[in-house]
């Protein structure tokens, strides 16, 4: 992870929304926002539904820890869910404070045996439910002249990139583009932006126990013929680079981290990588870059201090 986050930090309870958080980061995060202090609403869709048992074990975890977390329905496949949500949050808190964009799915398999109506799905969960939830809140933070937004990013955006999961990739890529834009654009209303950035956990958080699979089985097929034994042991091989005190854990941490760090001071990036795929590297240069351009271009005042290391 890296080392440059600011360390002076300033513990002030935020009330804080977090989408997808009935299973793996999110899940995790909610507890850790609530632990810290923080008053937390997990975002969490069906939830009298087939996400019943996460509300319930949420609602233990709360009553069990004393600590205020609460599920609030969330699709962020629809406008009119992500709009309830903000507004429940709303009219309980009086106030929004966090946005932890997390939400998403993965899938594995050969990118063209995907259909694209599945690519279209998966930008729709991990990319436009960022956005629908965006515009739910942001109206509301910007008038309060304050707030943050926390994107839970991928090291596959520029780190090593392993083959078959393409369409993932793909709309993780497409999410981080977002988050960056939205860091100049938001700066001036005192609201920051902030991706953290996991590797590859392949323990703890039922990524590939979950992941999709490709709809055209024929293509898919003809893929098996020559890297059969590849696509059947790609979560072995990813996670045989992963020290095994791994925790998915550190990832929830990242996010505390940085909800209690100053306005202005959070780090553009914080990457939590155990496997070292080359992310941070990458990043590093690729964000000095964007601030050596903003200066260029007269855009200064778009940067915040941590905007590159």
């Amino acid at each position: 992870m890296t080392t440059d986050t600011p360390r002076t930090t300033t513990h002030t309870p935020r009330t804080i929304l977090v989408t997808g958080a009935s299973s793996g980061f999110g899940a995790l995060t909610v507890r850790a926002l609530a632990d810290a202090g923080h008053t937390v609403y997990a975002g969490i869709r069906q939830t009298a539904g087939r996400n019943a048992p996460a509300v319930a074990g949420l609602d233990r975890y709360a009553a069990e820890h004393c600590v205020s977390l609460h599920a609030v329905e969330l699709d962020v496949t629809s406008q009119d869910s992500a709009d309830a949500a903000v507004a429940r949050v709303l009219a309980a808190e009086g106030r929004l404070d966090v946005l932890v964009h997390n939400a998403g799915h993965m899938v594995t398999g050969p990118a063209e045996a995907f259909t694209p109506e599945q690519l279209a799905d998966l930008y729709d969960v991990n990319v436009l439910g960022a956005q629908r939830v965006n515009r739910a809140a942001l109206p509301r933070l910007r008038e309060q002249g304050e707030g943050l937004l926390v994107w839970i990013g991928s090291s596959s955006t520029r780190g090593g990139c392993p083959p078959f999961l393409g369409p993932y990739f793909a709309a993780k890529a497409a999410m981080d583009a977002l988050a960056v834009s939205y860091a100049g654009e938001l700066v001036r209303f005192g609201i920051d932006s902030a991706l953290v950035v996991p590797g590859a956990f392949t323990a703890g958080t039922n990524h590939f126990l979950h992941a999709g699979a490709p709809a055209d089985t024929g293509r898919a097929a003809a893929y098996a013929e020559r890297y059969g034994t590849l696509l059947a042991d790609l979560d072995k091989r990813l996670g045989a680079l992963v020290p095994p005190d791994t925790d998915p854990a550190q990832v929830a941490a990242a996010v505390v981290r940085l909800v209690d760090l100053p306005a202005g001071r959070r780090p553009l990036r914080t990457h939590v990588d155990p496997a070292r795929d080359g992310s941070e590297v990458v990043s590093a240069v690729a964000d000095r870059i964007r601030t050596e351009f903003f200066r260029r271009a007269g855009l200064d005042d778009l940067l915040t201090p941590c905007s590159s290391l």
